[in-house]
């Protein structure tokens, strides 16, 4: 069951409204203390030793969170990746996306969480860009899910919580760099194809009545910023030549504002980044920096 975004609780809507008042960003606050309300699903089998089960936790406001674990065997204990997809294709515009990394990761032990993130709703592109604060709050509610999807990945057995990575693509990568200013538990991040502009996006071939304000509205969400307030350890970017998303000098400015140390790939394929090359990158890079060189 993937939930909803477009019933927010008046609540939620005042503080958002009492933060863009007084011009300051979305802090991404949440009861972190809160126990986690999770419902796993039977284990399955992914791979020759590779083993998957469905969740689904609540998050704050009754929020449904959706996905997978995915675990391998290995040795305890084992370092931890979220990964967050895109709003792309059909068929892996939800957690499947980076299920072949995961297999990959498990299968020298490390645990992966992979979430549905808003963009998986069927026609959830139709209802943005017409609201600038539900908008906002959308985006503030996404970066909270994928706080408590850590408080997830950091309760599964074994996990070494000194080893968590993020990889996000698309939407996915541009909510991750809002994580990276907000939390510090991830240390490394592969941020795939993300522009740096959330109502570059939202508003993509719309006609807004009031343009103007509706970007008043959602500048609080600055992903630039939040990259240059990231503590994470390492960044590494994948870009498309042929992208007819993400302009090379938004690339160049999502690269600008990470911390060093920091590297980019670029490929010669779409916005999809869907080709070997880029998988293997990933992979190694992953690789170095969870379980060493």
């Amino acid at each position: 069951m993937l939930r909803s975004y477009f019933g927010w609780c008046a609540a939620t809507l005042f503080v958002t409204a009492v933060a863009m008042m007084a011009g300051e960003p979305p802090s991404f606050a949440y009861n972190s203390a809160a126990p986690l309300d999770v419902i796993y699903g039977a284990q399955e089998q992914l791979a020759q030793g590779v083993i998957c089960r469905a969740f689904r936790l609540v998050s704050d406001s009754g929020r449904f969170v959706t996905g997978e674990v995915v675990f391998g065997a290995g040795q305890v204990p084992h370092p931890g990746v979220l990964f967050v997809h895109w709003l792309g294709d059909t068929k892996t515009m939800n957690h499947t996306e980076f299920e072949p990394d995961a297999i990959a990761l498990a299968k020298r032990g490390a645990t992966s969480i992979l979430v549905d993130a808003a963009w998986a709703e069927p026609h959830w592109f139709k209802h943005v860009g017409t609201s600038g604060s539900s908008d906002l709050a959308m985006t503030t509610d996404q970066v909270i899910d994928l706080r408590r999807a850590l408080d997830l990945l950091a309760a599964q057995p074994g996990l070494d919580t000194d080893r968590i990575a993020f990889v996000g693509h698309d939407f996915g990568a541009m909510t991750g760099a809002l994580l990276a200013g907000a939390d510090k538990r991830p240390r490394w991040y592969v941020l795939m194809a993300a522009t740096t502009s959330f109502p570059a996006w939202y508003l993509l071939g719309k006609k807004v009545s009031d343009r103007d304000s509706y970007l008043a509205q959602m500048a609080p969400i600055d992903v630039l910023k939040a990259l240059r307030q990231s503590h994470a350890d390492a960044y590494v970017f994948q870009f498309s030549t042929h992208d007819e998303y993400v302009s090379a000098d938004d690339a160049d400015k999502m690269f600008a504002a990470a911390p060093a140390p920091r590297g980019a790939f670029f490929y010669d394929t779409d916005h999809a980044l869907n080709t070997p090359l880029a998988f293997a990158d990933r992979q190694a890079w992953l690789v170095e920096h969870l379980f060493g060189p």
